[in-house]
């Protein structure tokens, strides 16, 4: 029974009300006070104690996550100055999926510990919790649908940044866009693609990723040749280019493998293709591409190879015929000729005769 009922209960003393009556209602306020006070100081201290363990365990659990985070990165830090840490780590790429992370993971502790202790507030001033729950379950199914896409990006960020698929730094494919990722979200992830346009694509959208910078690439060379040259003597000058560049810098740092000579890829009436390829750093597979065509091109002039498509050598060192690039006289050039005469529209009749 409350105060407010039992002092609206008991009649107001009028202006010619007695001192007893005054005196018993003050008697009946202060013994429902009595009755109570207990009840009021272990809701109170209930209450006092929910609260504090909740502010404490969450300043505890965000702290924890906090220096767990800080180690990765200070870690991260430490190993990029070496050589192993210039070829695996990507410093801005682990700080970032490290605070990605570490935002996650504090974000869902303090919901669920801030969530709990308000339950259990409310539990503790016999408020049913029922109704509130199944409130609150159909506004989160309402919010879920409305905002699916929303929650779709998110998780699919989530998952991406545990995953490890791609971080900073790294060459992809997602489908939509490719190029070079520049951030993660955990909605959008921004690539910069090969023209320099920033593309942001929703986490949600990408039902595929093609990651070009982990684990290794290859580098494939094809070179074609005259059918006539010796096979011998081309992997002979393409091996003594190949291993010339796996000596120098900055090229031995970027194979991660002998340059092969796979063999012929093609033989057609007026050239072959010798296959030639070689395991390199992920993303430098283009650079080392070029360089290999370049040295291989040295190789086989240096040899004496010739290749489709060039001028074929003049004898006791003259230079090229140049009657060779001038084009054969047309029958049509004379108007006189039978092609000409063929090729000339018949006069129309004249009907006038």
């Amino acid at each position: 029974m409350s105060l407010s009922a039992l002092l609206g209960a008991a009649p107001s003393p009028g202006p010619g009300g007695s001192l007893d009556e005054a005196a018993e209602q003050a008697g009946n306020a202060a013994g429902w006070v009595e009755e109570n006070w207990s009840t009021w100081l272990s809701t109170g201290l209930r209450i006092l104690v929910i609260v504090a363990v909740a502010i404490t365990l969450r300043y505890l659990i965000r702290r924890t996550l906090t220096n767990l985070i800080e180690r990765m990165n200070r870690s991260a830090q430490a190993v990029q100055g070496t050589a192993l840490g210039g070829l695996l780590v990507n410093a801005e790429r682990r700080r970032q999926r490290s605070e990605a992370i570490g935002s996650v993971l504090r974000s869902v502790a303090s919901f669920l510990i801030m969530g709990t202790a308000a339950l259990m507030v409310l539990g503790a001033f016999e408020i049913n919790l029922a109704p509130l729950l199944a409130s609150a379950g159909v506004a989160g199914v309402a919010l879920g649908f409305g905002a699916r896409n929303l929650v779709t990006d998110f998780l699919s960020g989530v998952f991406m940044i545990l995953e490890d698929q791609y971080g900073v730094g790294d060459s992809i494919d997602a489908g939509v866009a490719s190029g070079e990722v520049i951030e993660v979200g955990l909605r959008v992830t921004k690539l910069r693609g090969e023209n320099g346009a920033i593309w942001y694509v929703r986490n949600g959208e990408v039902k595929r990723i093609g990651n070009l910078s982990q684990g290794w690439s290859t580098a494939g060379v094809d070179v074609t040749v005259r059918p006539t040259e010796n096979l011998d003597h081309v992997r002979a000058a393409i091996t003594t280019a190949a291993e010339t560049m796996t000596k120098e810098e900055p090229w031995s740092e970027r194979l991660w493998g002998p340059v092969e000579v796979l063999g012929l890829d093609a033989v057609l009436l007026d050239s072959m293709t010798v296959r030639v390829t070689a395991r390199t750093m992920p993303g430098k597979s283009v650079g080392v591409e070029r360089e290999l065509r370049w040295r291989i091109k040295q190789a086989l002039d240096d040899a004496g190879i010739r290749m489709v498509g060039t001028l074929p050598l003049q004898a006791d060192g003259e230079g090229p015929d140049p009657s060779a690039g001038v084009a054969a006289p047309s029958a049509y050039a004379s108007a006189v000729s039978p092609q000409s005469l063929a090729a000339t529209p018949i006069p129309s009749a004249n009907l006038n005769k």
